[in-house]
């Protein structure tokens, strides 16, 4: 039995490469794709000014096939999450938040995350795999049409666009599923699919070094770091990933990207956390981080934290969170405070958590450390600190 292939799949260049193995001319490819991206279209025979032969060889041959939508919800302020299918017991979550003058899609990369930010929801349910490039894409290609449906507006490059911003800030993190997010990244900036500008496509990592330098040469969108501390000892309790590649580094890499990047600043993400990391302290700690000797030119968008029980975290008080801000803005940085939506449908940063068949058993672990816990009481720490 033959295999489809899943034009959602393909980036344009590739669409070009399969058109040539089926014996037609490239511009064939680009009316594919904006039958596929500009109008929502998955039905072959549909596609009107492609010629029969080349319809009747794609009937046989490909599919455009997005991830099912398992559930719909809106919140009361508009926002909207959709549960998708991506197989094998996993989902995942994708979320749509309108605004006066744009609407953005927050695009999940991962099925789950290994990198387990102790914040997260997401990465409390473990990691099963990373999304394919039609896995990713479909996300933007469901929710743009979905909305139009909902809304009446016509298909096609002439309908009013819905999604005019899109962030890679779902469950996952981008830059551990390095291929296919930037294989995507290229359909969201091409002219003949969604054609969004550099400036409106922001990828959230937790700071993969590496990646982010390797992306600054492949794909530089807009870019924002998840940073939610100002020291490397805080950091590598609330974000792992900062023992492998810690805060120096990090900024050093800020700094190397910006010379590629469509900003020319880079967002710092700081979810605010009560009594862990909101004192005056980390505030100026933050300043000397990026105004040393070697600034890194940036703006820091405070996250009020969205508890949820694993965690053992709770929200900065709204006083505080102002007061963190205030210090950050005498500075002279630039420092917005994320206005929390969706959170009465779990649609809010940090509360995405999809359905995930664990591989790395990370609720097991989590189960055993509350045992020790109850077990050993005021010394766990202790034990926890030795072991580490």
């Amino acid at each position: 039995m033959t295999t489809l292939t899943n034009l959602l799949d393909l980036d344009p260049a590739q669409l070009v490469a399969y058109c040539g193995e089926l014996g037609e001319k490239p511009f064939r490819a680009k009316q594919l794709q904006r039958w596929i991206h500009q109008f929502g279209a998955s039905d072959f025979d549909a596609m009107t000014d492609l010629a029969k032969s080349l319809r009747d060889k794609l009937k046989t041959r490909a599919t455009i096939t997005a991830p099912a939508i398992i559930s719909d919800h809106t919140s009361a302020d508009g926002t909207r999450k959709w549960l998708v299918d991506v197989g094998n017991g996993n989902a995942v979550e994708t979320v749509y938040i309108p605004e006066e003058n744009r609407g953005t899609l927050c695009i999940s990369t991962q099925a789950g995350c290994a990198v387990n930010c102790r914040f997260c929801s997401t990465g409390k349910q473990g990691f099963n795999r990373n999304l394919s490039v039609g896995e990713i894409i479909g996300q933007l290609w469901m929710a743009e049409f979905e909305l139009r449906r909902t809304k009446g507006i016509a298909p096609g490059p002439k309908g009013e666009r819905q999604i005019t911003n899109v962030v890679m800030m779902g469950m996952g993190e981008p830059l551990l599923n390095y291929e296919p997010t930037v294989t995507a990244l290229k359909l969201m900036l091409d002219d003949n699919a969604y054609g969004l500008s550099r400036r409106r496509v922001t990828l959230s990592t937790s700071g993969v070094v590496p990646m982010i330098d390797k992306l600054s040469q492949d794909c530089p969108v807009a870019l924002a770091v998840s940073l939610h501390a100002s020291n490397d000892a805080l950091r590598d309790g609330l974000v792992p990933l900062n023992r492998k590649y810690p805060l120096r580094e990090l900024m050093d890499a800020c700094r190397r990207y910006l010379a590629f990047a469509p900003r020319d600043f880079i967002t710092f993400e700081y979810c605010m956390l009560d009594g862990v990391n909101d004192g005056d302290q980390h505030a100026r700690e933050l300043i000397a981080l990026v105004q040393g000797s070697n600034p890194v030119p940036c703006k820091f968008n405070l996250i009020p934290f969205n508890p949820f029980p694993e965690s053992g975290l709770t929200r900065s008080q709204n006083p505080r969170i102002k007061a963190f801000a205030q210090i950050l803005m005498d500075a002279g940085i630039v420092t917005t405070i994320r206005k929390t939506r969706g959170d009465d449908i779990d649609a809010a940063c940090g509360q995405l958590a999809g359905e995930v068949k664990d591989r790395t058993r990370v609720q097991e672990r989590m189960k055993k450390m509350t045992e020790y816990q109850e077990k050993f009481g005021k010394d766990f720490g202790r034990i926890v600190e030795i072991s580490s």
